[in-house]
């Protein structure tokens, strides 16, 4: 399978992007697909998981309350509100096999789509 993501791009603190990421092959009910974001001279960090058959979701306590993660047939999205500067990061996509804040426990991942947040 491979991931795609886009929608990234340069917003104003207090706006608003959605992000978007197509897997190319099947997803099966059974796997987690997640956002991870890694900022300059930072690690790479969980932002949110949503478990593909129950389309039930999970948040990083930092974007909590701002973003919405959701999926339709083989598109996962994160609708990202309320952005703030500290958002800004380049923010991957992944799939694994079990619910996981921790970037090893994924095994496929997207190319990245960058979001900037201009304060």
């Amino acid at each position: 399978v491979q991931l795609q993501a886009s929608g990234g791009g340069l917003v104003q603190a207090g706006g608003s992007l959605r992000l978007s990421c197509v897997a190319s092959g099947r997803t099966f009910s059974s796997h987690v697909m997640a956002w991870f974001r890694q900022a300059p001279g930072k690690e790479r960090e969980f932002v949110a998981l949503i478990r593909w058959g129950t389309r039930s979701p999970n948040y990083a306590d930092s974007v909590k309350g701002r973003f919405t993660i959701s999926r339709d047939s083989d598109t996962m999205y994160l609708q990202m509100n309320s952005l703030k500067s500290e958002d800004t990061a380049l923010y991957y996509c992944t799939r694994g096999r079990q619910f996981s804040h921790f970037s090893r426990d994924y095994d496929t991942w997207g190319q990245g789509t960058l979001v900037t947040v201009s304060s």
